[in-house]
């Protein structure tokens, strides 16, 4: 009998222990390899979130910028001072707004009627501009009522508007019964600046950017080209530690972002060509 129990195979406790304790440690490193490549695959999909989202709106802004003073050859609006073709207004407060643009541009409306057959001819004037963020911070304390206040950050709006050849005015979006045009609608939000510089045939910054009524006002169409300076935010945390983080602005040491946070934070800098410009 006691031949027979020595001969039985089997496995004492301390070995079921050490199996139990080799497993622990195998799923713990696989556990730690998938949280480290989890945490990277993370941030690289929330930075393609951000370089997306202003890379659109770059391309956005591109087109409308390349369309700014086009008009057809047979163009018979009267002009003035209301459609210079490219109008930059600078931030009067970086802690409240961004840079402006208008542009305008000409357009046909439809087909064309009459005897013998004539286009009506039509002016556009699209604006961009920056307004303070409406979008909660939920990680803030709440204000009175149970609301959060707004994050730090900007949405961009743009807007489209016709020229009325009657009243001499550009018409109310709300009211004028055109498909083309709209009120200020917001097309990214998350936006910590945007900058416009005008630049001059000679590749010069024309300071200050030019109206008809200001000190560099007979440069008003000798733009020929607008640098844009655009930084978007990440949506949530995207570094582990809060510390201050500077991001250097284009031009102007004074608009340059200084923030004490975990956001991540990235600028994207383009040349847009005027191309109807000095035609």
């Amino acid at each position: 009998m006691k031949k027979k129990l020595r001969s039985i195979a089997g496995v004492t406790l301390i070995e079921i222990l050490i199996g139990i304790l080799i497993s622990f440690v195998m799923m713990a490193a696989m556990f730690t390899s998938y949280t480290v490549v989890n945490n990277t695959y993370s941030q690289v999909t929330d930075r393609a979130k951000i370089s997306t989202a202003g890379r659109d709106v770059i391309g956005m802004i591109l087109r409308d910028i390349r369309l700014a003073g086009f008009k057809y050859f047979n163009d018979n609006v009267q002009t003035s001072n209301e459609h210079a073709p490219i109008i930059i207004t600078k931030s009067s407060n970086f802690a409240q707004n961004c840079d402006k643009i208008k542009i305008v541009y000409g357009s046909i409306a439809g087909k064309p009627t009459g005897t013998p057959p004539r286009y009506t001819y039509e002016r556009y004037k699209i604006t961009y501009q920056c307004k303070r963020s409406k979008v909660p911070n939920k990680s803030a304390p709440p204000l009175p009522g149970n609301k959060f206040p707004p994050i730090d950050a900007f949405a961009i709006y743009k807007s489209i508007e016709k020229w009325n050849t009657v009243s001499k005015a550009w018409d109310d979006p709300k009211t004028d019964g055109n498909d083309n045009t709209y009120e200020p609608e917001i097309i990214v939000d998350y936006i910590s600046d945007l900058v416009f510089n005008p630049i001059d045939e000679t590749g010069l910054l024309i300071k200050p950017p030019p109206t008809p009524t200001n000190a560099t006002k007979d440069k008003l169409y000798k733009i020929r080209t607008v640098d844009i300076a655009l930084t978007v935010r990440s949506t949530k945390d995207f570094f582990r530690n809060s510390k201050l983080r500077k991001i250097l602005a284009m031009t102007d040491s004074m608009r340059n972002i200084k923030k004490t946070d975990k956001f991540l934070r990235d600028t994207i800098v383009v040349t847009a060509h005027a191309r109807n410009m000095g035609l």
